[in-house]
């Protein structure tokens, strides 16, 4: 026979919903028998974002649970998501695949002196079933971001055709994990030649079929761990080329649960717990905290954002919090609890004219009670905005509608063309929601998030 199949399983965009992993786990593990029964190879591949700070355990065990329940099913290769990348300091990265029994590719991730990291290659060649197959690994290079933690990104269209091309020469099939989002892998395919397929991440598309970009297979299985991707490919050996590829995502929310996981899953969250349960501060009150009406905690959030950026003004929604705090002791699981998004503080520079014109939008019931989740953001709804360093004053109209009447820095209505420094949250100023931040002058501060600087307000605020 003269046709060989090649077999791949992977995940992609897990953001540590781990309520769905133990589902994932009973449907590779059925995989597995049925590979083992048969005696057939397959691999097991992950393409980032497994790892999302959101959840508690992921917090407490910086990543390292994540790892370990890859471990666990014996992955082969990963890749890294902006969530490992971006979200955890230079240092916490460089120690979370450290345990990790499977090899991580990466091909444009160096650190600033144009070294590589050492626990990342830039490709890998698998010989499977008798066929050699060439991995290449990229992630989304939010070049700004990563600069401020330390590391180096490149563009992977500055340097893939000629790595393509390097790895062609060595194996007979070459597959492209790529994070970096499905109108990426749709120009990579286009414009780069000799990419047999592309396991895709970051934008959580579900391509129950794939999709055939030129003679490119571009699959990706949605996000959060409710489908499983799996790609076949066949090989003649005569004419050593690609006879047929199918993908597909396959939907594993019905199925039940592998019980080993669920445990291992409750015993790390246990250790996280263990880990989270330094205390921050001791407060002698509660501070309140509401979505729809200025509360304390809000108005401390937003002072915590001015005073840490040096910024004139600090102004965060309150829909960031999701509880208030109650007296007594207050841990590094209380805030996580409060504040789980993977959100960093920024200062941007804008104008007195577009200040006003975002607060009026950022008030209006539009906004308010938009319930809204994407760019870190985690919570509920939105909820109204609270300020620092500001006086802004609200009146309800005859229609029922929240209309700001008045803006007062330091005691005066705002200046039309003075530049004023606003700390705020860095999902702010990609311009979904206020256009006017995304090309205004503006500094990101990492590794710390919004509920860092909570932590930091409150410690100091007795």
């Amino acid at each position: 026979m003269t046709s060989r199949t090649l077999q791949f399983y992977y995940t992609n965009d897990l953001h540590s919903h781990f309520e769905n992993w133990s589902r994932v786990s009973s449907y590779l593990k059925e995989k597995k028998r049925m590979h083992e029964l048969q005696g057939t190879p397959y691999l097991l591949l992950d393409l980032g974002d497994h790892s999302d700070k959101v959840h508690p355990m992921t917090e407490g065990t910086v990543g390292k649970g994540n790892v370990q329940l890859l471990n666990d099913l014996q992955y082969d290769y990963a890749t890294i998501g902006n969530n490992e990348g971006i979200t955890f300091s230079k240092k916490e990265l460089e120690a979370l695949y450290t345990g990790a029994s499977f090899e991580v590719i990466v091909a444009n991730l160096y650190h600033q002196d144009g070294s590589r990291p050492s626990w990342a290659v830039p490709y890998k060649i698998h010989e499977l079933n008798g066929v050699r197959v060439g991995f290449i690994g990229i992630t989304i290079p939010y070049e700004q971001f990563y600069s401020l933690l330390g590391w180096k990104i490149d563009s992977p269209y500055d340097f893939l055709q000629s790595m393509i091309d390097e790895v062609r020469q060595q194996s007979d099939v070459v597959v492209l994990m790529s994070h970096m989002g499905l109108g990426n892998d749709e120009q990579m395919a286009r414009e780069m030649n000799g990419i047999d397929l592309i396991i895709g991440a970051h934008t959580h598309h579900v391509l129950k079929h794939g999709m055939l970009i030129e003679d490119t297979l571009i699959t990706q299985a949605g996000k959060n761990g409710n489908y499983v991707g799996e790609v076949t490919i066949c090989f003649d050996m005569e004419t050593k080329q690609v006879s047929e590829k199918e993908a597909y995502a396959i939907s594993v929310r019905n199925r039940k649960q592998d019980e080993d996981t669920r445990e291992m899953i409750d015993q790390l969250s246990m250790n996280a717990h263990s880990m989270l349960e330094e205390v921050v501060c001791r407060l002698e009150q509660p501070l309140e905290s509401e979505w729809f009406q200025r509360s304390v905690l809000a108005d401390e959030l937003a002072a915590a954002l001015r005073e840490w950026c040096s910024a004139d003004i600090g102004m965060i929604n309150a829909g960031m919090l999701l509880d208030g705090l109650p007296e007594g002791h207050v841990s590094r699981e209380d805030l996580h609890r409060i504040c789980p998004h993977p959100v960093n503080p920024c200062k941007v520079i804008l104008r007195g004219s577009e200040l006003r014109e975002i607060i009026s939008h950022a008030m209006s019931d539009e906004i308010v009670n938009l319930s809204f989740k994407g760019l870190g953001f985690r919570g509920e709804v939105m909820g109204i905005m609270a300020f620092d360093g500001l006086e802004v004053t609200t009146v309800e109209m005859e229609d029922g509608l929240r209309h700001v009447t008045d803006v007062l820095h330091n005691g005066h209505p705002l200046i039309s063309d003075e530049e004023y420094a606003v700390a705020t949250a860095d999902m702010f100023t990609f311009g979904k929601f206020y256009p006017q931040m995304k090309h205004a002058k503006k500094k990101y501060y990492l590794p710390e998030m919004l509920r860092d600087l909570l932590a930091w307000r409150l410690e100091n605020r007795q």
